[in-house]
């Protein structure tokens, strides 16, 4: 089964708009359009190298073998890729042996002390990423956590629990870890932070969790030889023209949806991915997300009966691993036992039909991908997709998808008040 893209729900694609993705996607692969020395990941899972590859699976079983946690520290492209993919993978209720624990992506001092106080008597290892090393929060953090590993660990076994994934050439923590002879890792220079995922930013975390990174980089392989391709007919390519199309058209806020939670920080990162690829000079496609059927219960009534300026990018999982049957009530004071055998993966298949044809009626597109199931291999092709997608999109509107100039604003200021010289 592959992933699908259902636009049957969605408006009439215009030719203008293929024409100038099929024209942006050319840029892409050939390298001639804005930011081109940030489109290392285009070429990535062709070129994925299996000695990195087996040093990452090492590492994992070792932190696995001598450790209840690992410490992820990182913020934005630097967390949001793994913990998206773990997040979508592990079990949500059941205990790990191991756990992989995400910080330094918030300013919260409530936060840092609970996990400082939560580390006391765990064995853990830390794998701190960053490609300057000096962004506020993950600093903070590691210095904060650095210092509780400091007291819980001789020097020897300091320099083993923390990994550095850095630049490869310059900056504070490659400084550090080549002080400390710590092992490092790379962030690579021509990987921006938010097209990461699938570098040894993202796979760290999640091989550590676990979860099988040879799969989730076959997914990507397959979806790069099916995305990069230039033909009028790829789904990449006309999703990301839709989009435009909506955009001109007024309909500027896209909504992330899904009927699993589970997927809840792959829409995060779909935020991230799109807002700061494409929000920049006036222009851009607001970015949100919602959890069916949770959050028709709250901003539902906006989606049907609100300003027409949205549409919606629905991710369904069509197999469910999990399932079960609705068991029959003897009082039936619910009045639901004409449901009793159905299971509740059919409910939640009927449920999505009826909320989208209602949105729709009410002048709210949908576009719908199909996922065959959630999976390493599946989820590595969605990545892929909506990176060749969200880059695509960006050309066309005409801005660089792999610089994020605005983000600096509220740091000068920050610093400022700060005191920062």
């Amino acid at each position: 089964m592959e992933l699908k893209v259902d636009l049957s729900r969605a408006d009439k694609l215009k030719e203008k708009y293929v024409n100038d993705a099929l024209e942006s996607l050319e840029k892409l692969i050939n390298k001639n359009g804005k930011g081109s020395e940030f489109t290392g990941w285009v070429e990535l899972p062709k070129n994925i190298n299996e000695d990195n590859i087996v040093r990452i699976e090492k590492l994992a079983a070792k932190m696995r073998k001598n450790a209840d946690v690992l410490v992820v520290i990182g913020i934005g492209g630097s967390y949001l890729g793994a913990r998206a993919v773990i997040e979508a993978l592990k079990k949500t209720y059941k205990k790990e042996n191991f756990e992989v624990i995400f910080a330094g992506c918030d300013l919260s001092p409530q936060r840092l002390v609970e996990l400082i106080e939560y580390l006391q008597d765990k064995d853990f290892y830390v794998n701190v990423i960053s490609k300057s090393g000096t962004t506020l929060e993950p600093a903070l953090t590691f210095r904060a956590v650095r210092k509780l590993l400091e007291t819980k660990y001789n020097k020897d076994e300091l320099r083993e629990r923390i990994i550095v994934t850095t630049d490869r050439e310059k900056g504070a923590l490659k400084t550090l870890a080549d002080n400390m002879g710590l092992e490092k890792f790379v962030v690579p220079s021509d990987i921006g932070g938010r097209y990461s995922v699938l570098t040894d930013v993202g796979l760290i975390p999640i091989a550590a969790a676990g979860l099988n990174i040879r799969e989730l980089l076959s997914g990507a392989l397959t979806a790069s030889k099916e995305y990069t391709v230039l033909f009028k007919e790829n789904n990449a390519l006309r999703y990301a023209a839709l989009r435009q199309q909506y955009r001109e058209a007024g309909k500027d806020i896209e909504i992330f949806a899904s009927y699993e939670p589970k997927l809840n920080y792959i829409k995060e990162w779909l935020k991230q991915l799109f807002g700061e690829s494409e929000g920049k000079d006036g222009l851009g496609i607001f970015p949100a997300s919602a959890t069916f059927t949770t959050d028709l219960h709250s901003i539902g009534q906006l989606i049907q009966d609100g300003k027409r300026n949205i549409f919606e990018t629905i991710i369904y999982i069509e197999e469910e691993k999990f399932d079960m049957a609705i068991p029959y009530d003897e009082e039936n004071l619910d009045n639901l036992n004409y449901l009793q055998g159905k299971n509740f993966s059919y409910v939640q298949n009927k449920a999505k039909e009826g909320v989208i044809q209602a949105h729709v009626d009410g002048l709210c597109p949908n576009i719908v991908i199909n996922l065959p199931s959630l999976d390493e291999y599946n989820l590595g092709k969605l990545i892929y997709f909506f990176m060749i997608s969200c880059a695509i999109s960006a050309y066309i509107e005409g801005v660089n998808p792999f610089d994020q100039p605005g983000v600096e604003a509220y740091k000068k200021n920050m610093f400022k008040l700060l005191g920062r010289d």
